[in-house]
């Protein structure tokens, strides 16, 4: 039984070569077993950008997430901070921004609806909607913990650099 796992394990890793004449040295090196890697990668989905306006209290706070994880940091009185987010808060955010359809997505400008209307909206790949948006509906939970417990201020989830 060894030995025919052994067999099929080479005869796999030939498969994918018959294209090139016997003889003729490939470029592609052959297939080899697959290697285990995150579903999603740190840094993948972003850039974003987190901004929260209005409501009773008048914020107007906005967070922009790079690619390396570094928040920008800016709210109403206050000076801009850059600080550095916690890997999971920063996994867990990319992966949502993944799961998002923003090709489907329909960018819309958030405003009021009422007054002391607060805004929560999100923009990635071009576009921006409110988070009450069905379709950012993934991203409630972790802009919300962006918001109260890494960014605005500096959190214990986001170290400042």
């Amino acid at each position: 039984m060894c030995t025919a796992g052994l067999v099929l394990t080479g005869c796999g890793n030939e498969s994918g070569s018959g294209t090139a004449p016997v003889g003729t040295p490939s470029s592609t090196p052959p297939p080899t077993m697959p290697t285990v890697t995150q579903s999603a990668p740190v840094g993948a989905g972003l850039p974003v950008t987190v901004a929260r306006t209005g409501g009773f209290a008048g914020f107007d706070d906005q967070v922009q997430i790079g690619t390396d994880g570094v928040a920008t940091v800016s709210s109403r009185g206050k000076q801009t901070i850059k600080c550095k987010l916690d890997p999971s808060l920063l996994a867990t955010i990319s992966a949502a921004v993944e799961k998002v359809d923003w090709a489907s997505l329909v960018a819309t400008k958030p405003s009021t609806k009422h007054p002391d209307d607060m805004i929560v909206s999100v923009t990635a790949n071009g576009k921006t909607a409110r988070l009450e948006n069905p379709q950012l509906k993934v991203l409630t939970a972790p802009v919300s913990k962006l918001l109260t417990e890494a960014a605005i201020p500096p959190g214990k989830l986001c170290k400042k650099v």
